[in-house]
């Protein structure tokens, strides 16, 4: 294999014993000794996916205000339209989907997706450090923060059925997923694991000396091949586009196995779109891309899984709602969250429009957060997963007792 799944159980990130940092081809053996969450009594298995774009997403971009009679000045060269050979989508009479992402448009289609526009964080300096921390870490402001909202939501799971471990899917665990709530890591490298034959050899002496862990590295040896066939090895010439596919791809597939983590947490990067940002084409296209592709491999690979599946795709801010002298977009404030999966009540952009005039931008230059993020994210934690309201206010979102949670945003 030319990829290496580096997987050990964490809290607060250290490794816990040494039965949870197995070798190469033994990564998810770990999970032999996390509580799993049980199919709930009325037949549910949600999974909560969290897919964070790092950077800053331009959400007037993504999800065009084609409706509204300044967005077009305001974006001028990277505006998008309704028609030519890279026409928007058109969601409802005045929002529109950016032409590159069509599985998106088609899960929209389903009811299986559901856009939040004008929506922000607490946060307000545009700082690309201290956006992620709030975004994150779910509190207020940005600090010093060790966790982050979604493991304190895995502790703030009812007991007994609905336990889990997360999966965080990358070189390092973000945030969003770092705290004293169990978690198994799945990181996709340039480097090789340890041979077969190395993985081989280690399984016939735990046998003999720790049946226990033996045990262990024949279950992370399966999970393994299956989460790393011949369709995940790297190929020269990759893309980031081709990145989040799969990535994805091998993300859906643990999270599809019965003794799988149900909830998870990536983040892709370079979504800073400075100059030469391209409107229906360019390097924005290019990144939308990509995000499609890694949806539609998450509902491909998760299956009849996908029925009870949520996907909160988030940034840390918007973009300025006026282009720059390089057919760019600045640091901005209010943006989009998308959502998507089988229990997604979706087929709508869910807005609270404040409007693209001079007077209505935020400081002057930015769309003006109507929506608190927060709100969207409590009303999956609570309606998807059972986290009660005050756990949500107290330990989850800190001090954010005044942000109540979204109405229906699941079924």
């Amino acid at each position: 294999m030319e990829t290496m799944m580096d997987c050990c159980e964490s809290r607060s990130g250290l490794i816990t014993s040494r039965r949870a940092f197995l070798v190469g081809g033994a990564s998810f053996a770990a999970w032999a000794y996390l509580p799993k969450f049980a199919r709930a009594a009325d037949g549910r298995d949600p999974r909560l996916i969290t897919i964070i774009l790092r950077g800053a997403l331009d959400g007037l971009a993504t999800v065009a205000p084609i409706g509204d009679p300044d967005y077009a000045g305001l974006h001028g060269s990277i505006a998008l339209a309704t028609d030519g050979p890279h026409a928007a989508t058109m969601l409802d009479s005045f929002f529109a989907l950016h032409p590159s992402m069509p599985e998106f448009a088609r899960m929209y289609r389903d009811k299986q997706a559901a856009v939040i526009h004008a929506v922000s964080t607490p946060y307000r300096d545009r700082s690309h450090f201290d956006g992620q921390d709030v975004l994150e870490s779910g509190f207020g402001g940005p600090g010093r923060v060790q966790s982050g909202w979604l493991n304190r939501a895995l502790e703030g799971l009812p007991k007994g059925e609905r336990v889990t471990s997360g999966l965080a899917v990358g070189a390092t665990t973000p945030l969003v997923l770092r705290g004293s709530a169990p978690t198994v890591g799945w990181a996709p490298a340039a480097l090789p694991p340890a041979a077969d034959d190395t993985a081989m050899r280690l399984l016939d002496l735990y046998q003999h000396r720790d049946p226990a862990l033996a045990s262990a590295l024949t279950q992370g040896l399966q999970l393994d091949k299956t989460a790393l066939g011949e369709d995940m090895k790297a190929r020269p010439g990759g893309n980031n586009a081709a990145s989040m596919k799969l990535v994805a791809r091998g993300a859906a597939k643990v999270m599809a196995a019965d003794d799988g983590p149900r909830i998870a947490a990536l983040a892709f990067d370079g979504w800073d779109t400075h100059a030469n940002e391209g409107g229906p084409v360019g390097r924005l296209a290019q990144l939308l891309s990509g995000l499609d592709g890694a949806l539609a491999e998450f509902q491909s690979g998760l299956g009849e899984r996908w029925r009870d599946t949520v996907i909160v795709v988030v940034t840390e801010f918007g973009r300025t709602a006026r282009i720059n002298g390089t057919e760019g977009t600045d640091h901005g404030t209010g943006t989009i969250a998308l959502l998507a999966g089988g229990a997604v009540k979706g087929g709508r952009v869910i807005a609270d429009w404040p409007g693209l005039k001079p007077a209505d931008l935020y400081e002057g230059r930015d769309l003006a957060p109507t929506t608190d993020l927060r709100a969207a994210l409590k009303g999956v934690l609570r309606d998807h997963l059972g986290v009660s309201e005050s756990t949500l206010a107290k330990n989850v979102f800190p001090d954010s007792a005044q942000t109540k949670p979204m109405q229906g945003l699941v079924g």
